[in-house]
């Protein structure tokens, strides 16, 4: 990283500050560091996308990680697990998948490895590179887009007690991201008109 490397303390004043509206040259006189370094320090939280809240919650060790030098090691930590994107890309289509489990299990492998806030950036980052850009723009109206979700829910009947699991249909207007949900109990033809009849009478 540019300019001078400031300690998780100076950090946490850097973020308090600037969440109190300072603007980076001020911010520099108070730490007493060159402007550059705040400017640095701001970019890479700008990256980070998270909120100063969220940024000021971190451990000191996580908040320290997230502005390890560009060494070598950090290269070949960077290496290691970007060795890892293209398995986490097909283990998130799987039903219960969380970055979280796959943080823990990478860790596992290796216990000096990047720290969940840090894992995320990383895969983030990977995903605006790997994923073709641009935006699709939709209008009001134009389309419905409907499925069923791919994990079952269930309830207990209250006369019976019997545990019954559902098929849980979704429809989304990609406009408004208004969304209707209805629970049925199967993915059958008649199941599935009785869904779209519902939820095009709830659209009005």
């Amino acid at each position: 990283m540019a300019g001078q490397r400031i300690n998780v303390m100076e950090i946490r004043t850097l973020i308090s500050l600037k969440q109190k509206g300072w603007s980076n040259r001020k911010i520099a006189d108070y730490i007493k560091v060159n402007r550059k370094t705040v400017d640095s320090y701001m970019t890479r939280f700008k990256a980070l996308e998270l909120s100063w809240e969220a940024l000021f919650q971190l451990e000191d060790a996580e908040l320290a990680d997230l502005f390890t030098e560009d060494s070598q090691t950090e290269k070949e930590r960077y290496e290691t697990l970007a060795g890892y994107f293209s398995y986490f890309e097909k283990e998130l289509l799987k039903p219960g998948c969380t970055l979280g489990a796959l943080h823990q299990e990478y860790l596992f492998k290796h216990p000096d490895g990047y720290r969940y806030t840090q894992f995320c950036w990383h895969i983030r980052q990977w995903n605006k590179r790997s994923t073709p850009g641009g935006k699709l723009l939709h209008k009001a109206g134009d389309k419905l887009y409907v499925d069923f979700c791919g994990d079952k829910l269930s309830y207990i009947d209250k006369t019976t007690g019997e545990l019954k699991a559902v098929e849980v249909f979704v429809a989304v207007l990609p406009c408004s991201q208004y969304t209707f949900v209805k629970a049925v109990s199967s993915q059958k033809r008649e199941d599935l008109i009785t869904c779209l009849s519902s939820c095009l009478q709830w659209l009005g």
